[in-house]
């Protein structure tokens, strides 16, 4: 069975709902049922509808990433490891690294999906020298104007 190549609104919004639960566009478009990744980008350059949902879906995903990260940060399954011979039990860092990095990725791609929401705010403060407000100084330069003839004579 060939992929879809052909727009339709209803598989569009198959697209969109399934990454509005979390599924990246590529894993979407990996399913044999839905369009190759190349298609679907194509129909964004041609359909300011599809540009409007993929961008709502787009925002979905990232609160479905949020709601990841309490998962992953929740799951304490196999944060030890217990030695069947000894019963000693250790912290299982490869476990611990792991969710490190499943936590890190989502909160970096969340940032970029909805910097608004989950970007880091970024304000600059200008300070002078040992954290002092900044002097301002402002010149004035008097200049003589060139006295008219006949009026500097008196």
């Amino acid at each position: 069975m060939a992929r879809p190549s052909d727009y339709s609104p209803e598989l569009v919004a198959l697209i969109c709902a399934r990454m509005a639960e979390g599924e990246s566009l590529r894993s979407v478009c990996r399913d044999d049922a839905m369009p190759a990744l190349s298609t679907v980008f194509r129909w964004l350059g041609d359909h300011k509808e599809f540009q409007e949902q993929y961008a709502r879906a787009r925002q979905a995903r990232a609160s479905a990433m949020e709601e990841e990260i309490l998962s992953i940060s929740d799951d304490d399954s196999d944060y030890k490891i217990t030695n069947p011979e000894t019963g000693n039990t250790r912290v299982n860092a490869e476990f611990v690294a792991r969710s490190r990095l499943k936590v890190d990725t989502r909160k970096w791609l969340m940032a970029r999906m909805a910097p608004k929401v989950y970007g880091d705010k970024v304000a600059q403060e200008i300070s002078g020298p040992d954290g002092e407000a900044v002097k301002t100084f402002t010149r004035i330069e008097l200049v003589a104007a060139p006295i008219p003839e006949g009026m500097g004579e008196g």
